[in-house]
């Protein structure tokens, strides 16, 4: 059977109809057949229109897990992945066509390779005020960015999720926020006070007229199109470049590192493990039990200084008052419209 008849099935019907699975996972998993398939063509010397199943050897997928390693100098933890795509499908041959059931076995039988973990990189309280203390609410995207910067911190979303939020996602009357996380799953989350305030200020007065595409979500860029997650990866490791040494940026993911200190915030403050995890939307609880390995003792005191930073409403946060007061000038009115 030809193996291209199966990869149409997987992508257009199995993954998206049958499985449910995100855009996400299906970009992830394109990949992974883009680089799979020209390489196990290579291997059989023939062209990639005459594969067939038979061709999903064992050989042929540890070869192209060495060569994903060896030759492209990927990680552990992204030959893993790649491995995760061809089990996947796998899985739907061993569904679809029992009688390959055999081949769809061995593939499944492969193991992942251990890979070190890393260690958690995450913002201590009076590095994230740094951070929000790096804007320049002058700038047309001031409002934007400080706005951002607080909701990573407060809620613990990827960098995916918060680019995907639309506007009925968020209730200012409830203090509430709805995520789309990962496997297409919602969890709806409580906000500060201060976050609430910022969002709604933004909403209200700062968020650029949409573009018809665009009109439902919740952050747009300066072309007024949505804001995508590389764009926040790059807000962050602006604004973390801005405020903290190069050094102390080795370790850390720009975006991420919001997400491991709200975790770590929230365990300072004594939440119970299954109250991190839906906040964080992790799928297993051993996920959020990494946490549990930090030592978080000598910390406590810069914990309570950004408590009372992030639970303050912004009328006492004096960079927002520089806003306001600047916002009231006559050239500011008159920068504004030019925008």
């Amino acid at each position: 059977m030809k193996l291209s008849v199966c990869i149409h099935q997987f992508f257009d019907h199995y993954l998206p109809h049958l499985k449910g699975a995100s855009k996400q996972t299906i970009r992830s998993y394109r990949d992974a057949f883009a680089l799979f398939l020209p390489f196990a063509a290579q291997y059989h010397h023939g062209a990639i229109e005459e594969l067939e199943i038979k061709h999903l050897s064992f050989n042929t997928i540890v070869a192209f897990l060495d060569y994903v390693e060896d030759q492209r100098n990927n990680s552990p933890r992204t030959r893993n992945q790649r491995l995760a795509a061809i089990k996947s499908f796998a899985k739907m041959i061993r569904l679809i066509y029992p009688d390959q059931k055999d081949i769809a076995q061995t593939i499944r039988n492969i193991p992942q390779k251990r890979a070190q973990k890393k260690l958690i990189g995450y913002l201590m309280p009076d590095e994230i005020l740094k951070v929000f203390q790096a804007v320049d609410l002058q700038k047309s995207e001031g409002i934007r960015d400080y706005t951002i910067l607080h909701l990573l911190a407060d809620s613990g979303a990827r960098a995916t999720e918060i680019a995907d939020l639309k506007l009925d996602y968020f209730d200012p009357g409830k203090n509430t926020l709805a995520i789309l996380g990962k496997g297409n799953r919602y969890r709806q989350i409580l906000l500060l006070p201060k976050t609430v305030e910022l969002m709604t200020l933004y909403i209200d007065e700062y968020r650029p007229t949409p573009r018809p595409l665009y009109q439902n979500r919740l952050f747009l860029n300066q072309r007024s199109q949505a804001l995508t997650r590389h764009g926040i990866y790059r807000m962050c490791k602006k604004y973390l470049g801005m405020a903290l040494p190069e050094k102390r940026l080795n370790n850390l993911s720009p975006a991420h590192s919001f997400r491991h200190s709200c975790a770590v915030n929230m365990l300072s403050q004594g939440k119970d493990l299954t109250e991190i995890k839906n906040r964080l939307g992790h799928e297993k609880l051993e996920t959020t039990m990494g946490y549990l390995r930090l030592d978080l003792h000598s910390k406590k005191e810069l914990q309570k200084t950004f408590i009372e930073f992030t639970t303050s409403k912004i009328a006492f946060d004096k960079k927002v008052d520089t806003l306001i007061d600047w916002e009231a000038k006559a050239k500011t009115l008159a920068w504004m419209d030019t925008l």
